[in-house]
């Protein structure tokens, strides 16, 4: 007799973890696909070509877009994260290797990062507590690296009280207490 195995989020749960404090809500999303493209050298044209035609946006630095089915974020020059939902494109890195062919570098990034949506009024003031980044003067549609409790994330600024962080899943826990603790303190 055996046993079924069943799916872990990065938060060690079976249902993605939801925190509420205050205004606050915490939500870990397992939904989502995740995978970098970069572009290899001199291929910059085809990549252009190839995203364009399959609706993969391609943001310009510090900046995300969302699109159906994919949304993407700038990590770094020539160098994307695109999010898909997880239900549609669960081998994200086979659907996006369609797309570019050998034009692009295609690395799965699901299993190595967790996201969290965090949403409520005041996040500014928690963000002050948390990251160098200054929530109140970045635009919607921002994204960049950041250090959160010394761990190395992405934060992308979707409006004045929707963020959404990626961090290493490996410090999932660490992450999401130090935004418990931050969110204690502001409220």
């Amino acid at each position: 007799m055996g046993s079924a195995w069943h799916q872990t989020t990065a938060l060690g749960d079976t249902v993605p973890v939801v925190v509420t404090i205050g205004p606050y809500r915490m939500a870990e999303r397992a939904d989502v696909a995740l995978a970098s493209v970069a572009t290899r050298h001199g291929r910059e044209k085809d990549v252009a070509r190839a995203a364009k035609a399959a609706k993969v946006p391609l943001p310009a630095p510090a900046r995300a877009e969302v699109g159906e089915p994919y949304g993407a974020f700038w990590v770094a020059p020539a160098m994307w994260f695109v999010e898909a939902p997880f239900g549609s494109h669960e081998d994200i890195a086979a659907h996006l290797k369609s797309i570019f062919g050998d034009a692009a570098s295609i690395t799965e990034q699901t299993d190595a990062w967790v996201r969290l949506d965090l949403s409520g009024t005041g996040l500014v003031a928690l963000f002050q507590r948390l990251s160098n980044l200054d929530l109140a003067t970045l635009p919607d549609g921002y994204a960049s690296r950041t250090v959160i409790d010394h761990l190395g994330c992405y934060l992308i600024r979707k409006g004045a009280e929707d963020v959404t962080l990626y961090g290493p899943r490996s410090s999932a826990a660490v992450l999401l207490h130090a935004l418990e603790v931050a969110a204690k303190s502001v409220i």
